[in-house]
């Protein structure tokens, strides 16, 4: 999925001066990907049983690696944005099925397992960018996405056969001291109570990550092409690289943070780290500002939705997960073209908009650390699990499950 989601990064300046791409059209494309993984990501939260199908996998890994080849075959921009468009699809049921498959497979595994799972993406990004970098000098664009085609296809090998997260077995009901209160009655009343205390805190935390979808995006779309305004052809490549090798731990570090540190403090402190890496090819530029801005954007991508969805579960916001997964991929779609006007004189400027709006989702970020609830009160039973099926499949999110004793 890093590969056939990703790819298009490094290969974007290819296409600009080889094949005759206008910046429009390249915020074009990238923005028909980002509608197609809010596509796919709304078929793994309203269609569960297709996403326990091996079938349906295999499918999309086939899918995947063909929009991929099929990218060199016209020059018709339609045609671009519908393979796109296929693709963002695909990657995102891929990306939820693996999901569904580790909270299900290594559910008492320890957390961090997961999360190293989750650095496939940046895997993926890593090596299809060094895959770009190597051929940008003996080939052309067409060749660069057949060659990530066959590398998407080498990885789907193993992939193919993932076991998809099995369907949930009917749990009869048991039985209740006379005591005790009905069990009809109760669950819902503290689920309508549970609303409204946690309302302030969802709202700033949904508009966060909203936020975060819009600036992070701007930044994963661009980077490559703004880098290598100022710098070596190489260097942007090179940067992409970083990026990936940087994501791969990532997920796993920052839960491993959450061990020591609140959540909402560490999400303020990852968005911040990142709007820095983000403006320091437009304000600085030069070889040095340029890796590190990709050490500094990899290492809190995937961390930032792995700390607000985690935050949304423990906040019990009804359907939070699927809520913030929601705003998250609408923002992606907005990021481009929000920036398209700006992309007349070159790319700097839209780096410098997408940090622009990291700060404001750290603003929003810092707002959620008023007041937080760090200990939510027990529902019910003395120990209750929360595991909303439907969200935890739209979210990749293993860590998300609240629990509370």
């Amino acid at each position: 999925m890093g590969v056939g989601r990703f790819v298009y990064t490094p290969i974007l300046p290819l296409m600009h001066t080889q094949a005759g791409l206008s910046a429009a059209t390249g915020a074009n494309l990238a923005t028909a990907n980002y509608v197609g993984y809010l596509i796919g990501a709304l078929a793994g939260t309203f269609l569960p049983r297709l996403m326990r199908s091996p079938a349906v996998l295999r499918s999309c890994l086939v899918v995947l690696a063909v929009s991929l080849a099929a990218m060199p075959l016209t020059h018709a921009t339609g045609a671009w944005l519908l393979l796109r468009l296929c693709a963002g699809v695909v990657s995102a049921v891929i990306f939820v099925i693996a999901v569904s498959s580790l909270l299900s497979h290594l559910r008492d595994h320890p957390a961090h397992l997961p999360g190293w799972a989750f650095g496939g993406v940046g895997a993926g990004i890593a090596l299809s960018g060094s895959l770009v970098l190597a051929l940008r000098t003996i080939a052309d664009w067409q060749a660069a996405w057949w060659a990530s085609a066959g590398l998407s296809a080498l990885l789907a090998l193993p992939a193919w056969f993932l076991r998809p997260e099995p369907a949930p077995a009917s749990v009869p009901a048991t039985s209740r001291p006379a005591t005790s209160r009905p069990v009809t009655s109760r669950p819902a009343a503290e689920r309508r109570a549970s609303g409204p205390r946690t309302h302030r805190w969802f709202t700033a935390l949904f508009a966060s990550y909203t936020l975060e979808g819009v600036g992070y995006i701007i930044a994963g779309t661009f980077l490559v092409a703004a880098i290598e305004q100022s710098s070596p052809g190489w260097i942007g490549g090179g940067a992409w690289v970083l990026v990936g090798l940087a994501a791969i731990p990532s997920s796993a570090l920052w839960a491993g943070l959450g061990r020591r540190w609140s959540r909402p403090s560490l999400l303020l402190a990852a968005l911040g780290v990142q709007a820095v890496g983000i403006a320091l090819p437009a304000l600085i530029g030069g070889v040095a500002a340029a890796l590190i801005s990709a050490v500094l954007f990899g290492a809190t991508f995937i961390g930032v939705s792995t700390l607000a969805l985690a935050t949304g579960a423990h906040l019990r916001f009804p359907r939070a997960v699927a809520l913030l997964t929601a705003g998250y991929s609408v923002g992606q779609i907005l990021g481009p073209l929000v920036a398209t006007p700006l992309l007349r004189h070159g790319y700097h400027q839209a780096l410098l908009l997408a940090a622009v709006v990291v700060l404001a989702s750290a603003v929003a970020a810092a707002l959620l650390r008023i007041g937080f609830p760090h200990h939510m009160p027990a529902l019910g039973h003395p120990v209750v699990r929360a595991e909303p099926a439907p969200d935890r499949q739209s979210t990749g999110l293993g860590t998300a499950e609240a629990r509370t004793d």
